[in-house]
């Protein structure tokens, strides 16, 4: 009796796992937790409150590899059974009553929370994260992963006191015992599970506050002062206009940005507390090419979209992506001028075009979308539907249909029904070319171009006189150059055309004031002639790390007699976060013959102790493809080689196990790596044993 008995709660468990709880609506959430960055333990309770609205004879959570303690209904001790994936509680509700849930539970998560830096012996760089989207914050807290589970959570997290904790909503208490600090923040609106995070390291932060009088917290390294105002250039600018364009304000208490190692994407909009790749903490120089802004604002936007207004499921993803991309877009529009936002459609209407001319097109509706689709086809759908109702309706639209679902959940239609309500539009045939259908209507796309961009109307006019007249090459771009003062069209000139441009023309480039007009010619051409090879030399002193890491590889090919002297003339420059002109002056000075002979083994230690954990990925795939283009690898290198093949990040684990693949089958390296195995973790050695025995 049992055994039936305990077999039927496990038929039910299994039933539950399909279903959504419509009988019970789950309120508010008190976490209390205690985070071990040593053993990689999260250690604690939740207690939720929650409205039966029908009687009910079961309540489930998501509880992924939860070690469930203790489970009490109403502070009873209550029957549950866990079956890895799924908590379920089995008592009699009673209909219209409010309960309270607590459970006492521990976690060692596989995903979602990420430990970094903490078995190192580099000080300062330890870090605790989560990431809840797509990886599910039921991997450590007994919580919802259906989206439609809106709840109003508060934390409590213990840590060590030397370290700054963050998370969402406001600090409103901090408490110290024995040793530890625990951190008290409140919420004051419901949210999707999957957007619960805390962020946990050694961080200083910038106060500043919107117009609208909003906190926003800008968090920082230490050592990294005279980063914070280029990183996060426009901030305050962006947060302004998206208020003032959305005319819905800010949904939440506060805003927070944290930067952090190895982030899994560029950045992730947990509710009132962006995450984001540390990548993008830079300098003056590297603002002009590889800045924030664009996902500042993206991240930005889904405050709005996706987390005040969130999908009931991936069918109507683009109310999330696409309307982050688009908003993200009339950001930069604001900021950098028409003709920059008239580009980056350009650019993404030719992406689309290619993958419907491949057969590849997919539909806005459809949940297995890829990125292209959801962010740049969402953007450019948007677009459109912007400009067929007028700017004055579309914000009406909007508007509305935020006010309407907020703190809920939304799918396409909904939106449709609110903007057609508002404007008295009918959108059906809107939604069949643009949501529906597979391909992307380039044609459409090139005469919305072509009416509001002069640039990109120029730019077509190009390549169609380039095509068609007899007029040779160089006359056409040079008609189209001289009646142009847009550096952006004559970058894209370069970039396009470079091999149709004569010695003289690239002279008058090389002598123009334009950071980006000159690297489009410093990224485009090959071959450098000795004639131009002053001119060639001054791209060095351009204030772009882009154009610097360009000429320093192609003068150093083209003028082997100068290679010691451009050597010299970029020695101390680092570049990127990912160390790019570093790695390349390393690999350059390893090679060049005679360039000074007594610091070579200190050169090729620094290049290939950048293969060690203790740095950033890109830093570390940079390291392992110079390394393996000139000398190959030290044992050192294959030890992070294989520690790469486990790293969380599902691109650089990628790239390591393809490399490592590469290495295996070469004996030498076969059998080093078999004498290594007593030095590799539980995990590595099974990875490298397989990979052994399979060759």
């Amino acid at each position: 009796m049992k055994y039936s008995f305990f077999a039927l709660l496990f038929l039910i468990s299994l039933i539950i796992s399909a279903q959504h709880q419509e009988k019970v609506d789950f309120i508010q959430g008190k976490v209390d937790i205690k985070v071990d960055p040593i053993n990689e333990n999260i250690s604690g309770s939740v207690t939720y409150l929650m409205n039966v609205l029908q009687k009910a004879d079961t309540v489930f959570l998501d509880a992924q590899n939860l070690n469930i303690i203790e489970v009490k209904l109403n502070n009873k001790k209550v029957k549950s059974t866990n079956n890895g994936k799924k908590i379920v509680i089995h008592k009699r509700l009673k209909a219209n009553k409010t309960y309270s849930l607590s459970i006492i539970y521990s976690a060692h998560p596989r995903q979602t929370v990420y430990f970094l830096g903490w078995k190192d012996h580099l000080p300062g760089n330890e870090q605790v994260w989560t990431q809840g989207q797509g990886k599910y914050t039921s991997h450590w807290l007994p919580s919802f992963d259906d989206m439609t589970e809106k709840v109003e959570y508060d934390l409590d997290i213990s840590f060590d006191k030397k370290y700054e904790v963050i998370a969402n909503g406001t600090l409103i208490a901090t408490k110290e015992l024995d040793g530890l600090k625990k951190w008290s923040f409140n919420m004051e609106n419901p949210m999707s599970s999957y957007l619960l995070a805390f962020a946990i390291g050694d961080y200083h932060k910038k106060e500043v506050e919107s117009n609208s009088g909003i906190p926003i917290n800008l968090y920082f390294y230490p050592g990294d002062s005279a980063k914070v105002e280029p990183t996060y250039r426009h901030t305050t600018d962006i947060f302004n206009f998206l208020e003032k364009e959305i005319g819905v304000p800010y949904p939440w208490q506060n805003y927070k940005l944290v930067p952090v190692r190895d982030f899994l994407y560029a950045g992730m909009e947990n509710t009132g507390t962006t995450i984001f790749s540390d990548s993008y903490i830079i300098d003056s120089t590297a603002f002009k090419d590889r800045n924030y802004v664009n996902v500042n604002a993206h991240e930005m936007a889904h405050q709005w979209f996706g987390n005040l207004v969130t999908e009931v499921d991936g069918s109507s993803h683009w109310l999330h992506e696409g309307f982050a991309t688009y908003y993200a877009l009339l950001a930069e529009k604001e900021l950098f001028g028409e003709e920059y936002y008239y580009w980056k459609l350009y650019d993404t209407a030719i992406q689309l075009k290619d993958l419907t001319n491949k057969n590849m097109g997919e539909a806005l509706v459809d949940p297995k979308a890829g990125s292209l689709t959801f962010y740049e086809k969402g953007a450019w759908a948007l677009h459109v539907l912007r400009e067929q109702i007028g700017e004055k309706r579309f914000r009406q639209g909007i508007q509305r249909y935020l006010k309407k679902y907020g703190f809920k959940n939304v799918t396409i239609d909904n939106l449709i029904e609110e903007i057609e309500g508002e404007t008295h539009n009918d959108l059906a045939v809107f939604r069949k070319r643009w949501l529906v259908d597979k391909g992307f209507p380039f044609n459409e796309a090139k005469k919305i171009l072509i009416s509001e961009s002069e640039d990109v109307k120029t730019f077509l006019e190009i390549q169609k006189d380039m095509t068609i007249s007899r007029t040779d090459n160089q006359t056409i771009i040079t008609r189209y150059w001289e009646n142009t003062d847009s550096d952006a069209l004559k970058a894209r000139i370069i970039k396009t055309y470079y091999k149709s441009l004569s010695q003289e023309f690239i002279r008058k480039v090389l002598r123009s004031e334009s950071v980006m007009v000159r690297q489009a010619l410093a990224v485009s051409v090959g071959q450098l002639p000795l004639e131009l090879k002053s001119e060639y030399e001054s791209l060095l002193e351009d204030e772009s790390y882009i154009t610097k890491e360009a000429m320093l590889y192609k003068l150093w090919i083209n003028y082997p007699n100068d290679r010691a002297n451009y050597l010299n003339r970029t020695k101390d420059i680092v570049g990127f976060s990912n160390r790019n002109v570093r790695l390349l002056w390393l690999t350059l000075a390893l090679l060049t013959k005679d360039y000074e002979p007594n610091d070579t083994n200190e050169y090729y230690m620094e290049l290939s102790g950048y293969t060690s954990p203790v740095y950033s990925n890109e830093v570390r795939q940079g390291a392992f493809q110079f390394l393996e283009q000139l000398i190959g690898f030290s044992d050192n290198n294959l030890l992070d080689l294989v520690d790469a093949t486990q790293h969380h990040s599902w691109q650089f684990k990628k790239y390591a196990r393809t490399l490592l693949d590469q290495l295996l089958e070469k004996k030498d390296y076969r059998d080093r790596l078999d004498k290594l195995k007593v030095k590799f973790n539980k995990e590595e050695l099974r990875y490298i044993s397989n990979k052994l025995i399979s060759e």
